[in-house]
């Protein structure tokens, strides 16, 4: 090789890891931003970072862009390693044409995800741009379009995870809408189909950046993302926390981590812990930590619909997704955001082999006009489409509350769950006692000499003859009545029980689910 072309090489791949220079990246570190190579070093194994495509440049020659021409064009993607198993990266960079898509950085991206779909190995976007690169017009336009197709192509194959660690606007979010998880940073990204100056002209409402699609903003308000971090460092930390729950692919299952925490380990204070009075709340997380493995609980969509909690938690070693109702918020009624957040956990568990667990105190769905005008009925069924499809091992534990609708919805025996344990303070009803009393016995309690001691002795005959677990026991419905302190070990055994759990669903191309 002559030394000419070894000059040439060695120029062209030191000025692609200088990206738009030292100025541009020392403004990316004062607005709190790490450059787009500085990202991966967090992200990957120490060492292990392969670089692809880090000579491909634009080919515009619109508004003067032949002069303006950098290796790599504002794009860094390779593979690597996260704990030693190989994932797929890209990271842009917003120092090189504000990170903004061109037809040569997507196929950059395209041949990435092809990649990783021929491998069976999980996708990571580390997303900082400006959008699409405007000087190229329509083909920069179809380079998002061959994207979304990759991301729906990879769906429930391999694993995607998006972080969005600046801005990310107009087409560019509806690739990481479609990724499994979206991690966010606050105060340094955005993510908004349009922008507040749009906003204010055409709607004449006047919204910040920050409130219209701020980190805070789509943890709680539009539930787009699932987790929060302070900085671009504790965001990457979470992400590769994130990836030792879940497998390379839909055919690879989660590795399991030792544990010193017994698997029969019994916990007293279980027993104590729900409250007597139904009406009286608890959080239901202390209950999920103190029967997860080391009392780790690794929770997604912490800060949207409160009143279901999701997540990750180990069981023996053994990766299970948790679906809980939290008695803390809303009483634990399922509504229109907890049910779609609900929703796709289960489906994704559902996909890529993870049993689901149960936690189940819902008093119903959420009362209103407000729900009823907004498709709880529609919503809601998602929910139970969910529960229904899924043919992972799939285990409930009814704390306390499973009253009408509700308690179909939430992995009952119904929907195919394979155990279905209660704990004696649980009570499985069409409805709560107050309300069935005062359907069952509105009459006579109207011409009653003494309306509140009747209806008292009425709601207490009724909870002990409908409002308890023994009912649906005697029927199957429930396969035992656990005391609490047991929970662990007996959940740990069915998941034992139910490793090799083979189902099946009627031949279909797939179905409808009610979207």
């Amino acid at each position: 090789m002559s030394a000419n072309r070894v000059e040439e090489l060695q120029h062209r791949h030191a000025a692609a890891e200088q990206g738009g220079g030292r100025e541009r990246t020392d403004r990316q570190h004062r607005e709190g931003k790490l450059s787009a190579r500085e990202r991966m070093e967090l992200l990957l194994d120490e060492g292990t970072f392969e670089e692809l495509d880090k000579l491909v440049r634009h080919r515009c020659h619109n508004f003067g862009m032949q002069k303006s021409v950098i290796d790599g064009d504002g794009f860094v993607t390779g593979y690597g390693l996260i704990h030693g198993r190989e994932v797929f990266v890209f990271a842009q960079d917003f120092t090189v044409f504000g990170g903004s898509l061109s037809e040569a950085n997507a196929q950059k991206i395209v041949k990435l995800m092809d990649l990783a779909l021929k491998t069976g190995a999980p996708i990571l976007g580390l997303n900082d741009s400006g959008g699409a690169r405007i000087q190229e017009g329509v083909v920069s336009l179809a380079g998002y379009a061959d994207i979304f197709l990759r991301n729906t192509l990879a769906s429930g194959v391999v694993p995607q995870i998006s972080a969005i660690m600046g801005p990310c606007a107009g087409g560019a979010v509806y690739s990481p809408a479609l990724t499994d998880f979206v991690f966010m940073v606050d105060q340094t990204s955005h993510m908004f189909v349009t922008g507040p100056d749009v906003i204010k002209t055409v709607t004449h409402e006047d919204v910040s950046k920050e409130e219209l699609g701020g980190a805070m903003t789509h943890n709680s308000t539009s539930g787009v993302a699932h987790f929060l971090a302070a900085d671009d460092p504790s965001c990457l930390r979470s992400i590769r926390e994130l990836m030792t729950f879940l497998p390379q692919n839909n055919l690879d299952g989660v590795s399991r981590v030792p544990t010193k925490d017994p698997e029969n380990r019994a916990d007293p204070e279980l027993d104590t812990l729900i409250p007597e009075e139904s009406n009286q709340p608890y959080d239901i997380k202390d209950v999920i930590s103190r029967v997860v493995d080391d009392r780790y609980f690794f929770e997604i969509a912490e800060h949207f619909a409160r009143n279901i909690v999701i997540g990750f938690g180990r069981l023996g070693g053994e990766t299970v997704g948790i679906v809980a109702n939290q008695p803390a918020h809303l009483a634990g009624c399922l509504d229109i955001n907890s049910s779609t957040k609900g929703a796709r956990f289960v489906r994704f568990c559902d996909a890529f082999q993870i049993p689901i667990l149960t936690f189940e105190d819902v008093p119903g769905f959420l009362p209103g006009t407000a729900q009823e005008f907004g498709g709880i009925i529609r919503h809601g069924a998602k929910l139970l489409y969910a529960y229904a499809e899924a043919t992972v091992p799939k285990i409930t534990v009814i704390t306390r509350k499973a009253y009408g609708g509700a308690y179909c919805v939430m992995g009952s025996k119904h929907l195919r769950t394979d155990i279905n344990f209660a704990y004696p303070t649980a009570e499985i009803a069409v409805m709560g006692p107050e309300g069935a009393v005062n359907v069952l016995h509105r009459r006579e309690l109207q011409h009653d000499s003494n309306p509140d001691e009747s209806r008292r002795k009425r709601i207490e005959e009724y909870r002990d003859r409908f409002a308890n677990p023994f009912v649906a026991a005697e029927r199957g419905y429930v396969d035992d009545v656990i005391e609490p302190r047991e929970t662990r070990p007996k959940v740990i055994h069915a998941l034992q029980m139910l490793a090799n759990k083979t189902d099946t669903m009627p031949r279909k191309k797939h179905g409808n689910i009610p979207l």
